[in-house]
């Protein structure tokens, strides 16, 4: 189990940076809003509304972004740490985090999705702490959708609540029950990290949690042949699969989903609700779990946050 952040109380300060793309004023605005609505004061980071100069779907420059992390995450006046948006461009950055910043700050939440896959993978390895796959302050699921909002705002004030995630729609693509802790997020962002400087050489025993958005079946195919061919999944203990947005046809994924991952011997379950869904619950990072595919639930062995 990775090191798990302290809960958020009325009154606490939320960070909010912008890792990856460009954000819209309009959105940002009334996700703020949200946020004071549960009694926390959201601290924008400096950098949040730039736009890179000759890069547009960048949110400004890569080591403005990597410095806004780093300081607002290194506050000790900040309780925690929202993204703005996903999109494209934590890569470019995560190299730039001034990691013994991070770690000499202890565990804090962290919050996002998508392209922030990325950083979970280096705060899991770099750092060592648990983080939260969950929706990001300027995105449209989290300023339309409640239940989406309140799965977020339930891990963070009263993750006791929120020990299982399950939905109607799960079911066993392979049957079983595996124990493990969780990792994992966007398919092709977890493809992305392979062979870059300290990447997470193996999912070895753990729950691994995979999803993506706009990526073809024969895409999925390449990137999930290439997190087979690299080893990653050697000695996985169980697989949960979430959302497939604008991926083609379900059926055409389901089929790409079976043969790549059928094979390896270990539970998976389908259509579990994470990701790029409007209404889709917060999964908690670097927790021990237990995933029971035919009962299609994954299961907290504690709270998300202490």
């Amino acid at each position: 189990m990775l090191a798990r952040a302290a809960r958020l109380r009325p009154g606490d300060r939320i960070a909010v940076v912008a890792p990856s793309g460009p954000v819209p004023e309009d959105r940002l605005l009334p996700g703020l809003d949200l946020l004071r609505g549960w009694g926390l004061e959201p601290v924008v980071a400096p950098h949040v509304l730039d736009t890179h100069p000759a890069l547009g779907h960048l949110a400004g420059a890569d080591r403005a972004r990597a410095r806004d992390l780093t300081e607002a995450y290194g506050d000790p006046s900040v309780a925690a740490v929202i993204c703005a948006r996903g999109g494209y461009g934590a890569q470019r950055m995560v190299d730039l985090v001034d990691w013994s910043v991070i770690r000499a700050a202890g565990p804090k939440a962290f919050i996002g999705y998508s392209d922030v896959t990325a950083l979970h993978e280096a705060f899991a390895v770099r750092a060592g702490f648990a983080t939260l796959h969950g929706p990001m302050v300027a995105t449209a699921a989290f300023l339309t959708e409640p239940r989406t909002r309140e799965s977020l705002r339930a891990t963070l004030f009263e993750p006791e609540t929120v020990r299982t995630l399950g939905a109607g729609t799960a079911s066993p693509l392979v049957p079983g029950r595996a124990a493990g802790i969780t990792l994992g997020g966007c398919v092709s962002l977890l493809a992305a990290d392979l062979a870059t400087p300290r990447a997470r050489p193996s999912a070895r025993g753990g729950l691994l949690l995979l999803e993506d958005t706009g990526e073809e079946p024969y895409r999925l195919d390449r990137i999930l042949t290439q997190l087979l061919r690299s080893g990653l999944l050697d000695g996985v203990a169980g697989i949960a699969l979430g959302s497939w947005e604008e991926c083609g046809p379900y059926e055409e994924v389901r089929a790409v989903l079976a043969d790549r991952l059928g094979g390896l011997g270990v539970p998976v379950v389908e259509e579990l609700g994470f990701g790029h869904r409007p209404t889709a619950p917060t999964v908690p990072l670097g927790i021990p779990a237990v995933l029971d595919a035919d009962a299609g639930t994954l299961t907290l062995d504690v709270p998300a946050l202490l």
